[in-house]
């Protein structure tokens, strides 16, 4: 049945109010709301700029005794749930091939043959210039000031805008309540809820504390080292100062944190 002239007026009237009302409210987020950095103390570790570096090498050697306990650390102390369907499957950090992580070598078969069954860790790069963050309607997301691209649970609208605008896919989306998937809960650091996006943090709740991210004090074989990118003497500094590295999708100037040393 066609729509009479009276009420397609009513609908474009409703429409353009709506639109002007979600304009001022995406207006106000982004210019009244601030996004706050978590709170220092005297154990708290600082740096300018958080950063890891992750060797490959060592990595390899360790498997398959080592059986990714990173892995395993990190979704245990986030309560990141154990969802069976790949497609809407939680990940804070995981491992994928070679060929995945870095598909702008695909053409170097010497990498692809050197790197061939070897796992690579992925997580949040922690961009300098962070794509996800420009994007994000109610500063869910934000970037602290050491570097570590921030998530506020509570403020996100699950827009998947970040989702959209990450090329590492490294944000996940709760399609399902995440507390019906996890088999232990860890009472110290909050669960989310559906509807929420979720990613890595760097382990901030640790470095508040004085400690290091799980991932690097679980790894067995040494294999992932973390510190400040702007200090000269930093560990991970000396190493990469010493050793080749790559990082994930450099040509796109997010200027990733991670690391990947591949001699």
């Amino acid at each position: 049945m066609a729509i009479k002239r009276r009420d397609f007026l009513k609908f474009i009237g409703v429409a353009v109010a709506g639109t002007a009302v979600s304009t001022t409210v995406g207006t106000l987020f982004n210019n009244k709301v601030k996004a706050q950095n978590y709170e220092y103390r005297s154990e708290t570790l600082r740096a300018k700029r958080w950063a890891m570096v992750i060797d490959v090498k060592k990595c390899k050697e360790a498997q398959p005794e080592c059986g990714l306990k990173c892995i395993e650390v990190c979704h245990y102390l986030h309560n990141v749930p154990s969802i069976p369907d790949k497609k809407k499957e939680i990940k804070w950090i995981w491992e994928d091939e070679f060929e995945h992580a870095f598909p702008e070598y695909e053409k170097n078969e010497h990498l692809k043959e050197l790197f061939h069954g070897v796992p690579f860790l992925l997580l949040c790069n922690h961009c300098e210039n962070p794509p996800c963050v420009r994007v994000c309607p109610t500063k869910a997301t934000f970037k602290s000031e050491d570097g570590i691209v921030m998530m506020d649970f509570h403020r996100c609208i699950g827009c998947r805008f970040c989702m959209a605008a990450c090329p590492y896919g490294a944000r996940s989306f709760n399609w399902y309540d995440p507390r019906k998937y996890l088999k232990k809960v860890n009472p110290e650091y909050p669960t989310r809820t559906k509807g929420v996006v979720e990613k890595c943090l760097f382990c901030y709740e640790r470095l508040v504390k004085g400690q290091l991210p799980a991932c690097v004090e679980a790894c067995p074989a040494k294999a992932l080292h973390f510190g400040d990118l702007e200090d000269e003497e930093s560990e991970i500094n000396k190493i990469l100062k010493n050793r080749i590295a790559i990082r994930r999708k450099e040509e796109l100037g997010t200027g990733p944190s991670i690391f990947y040393l591949i001699d």
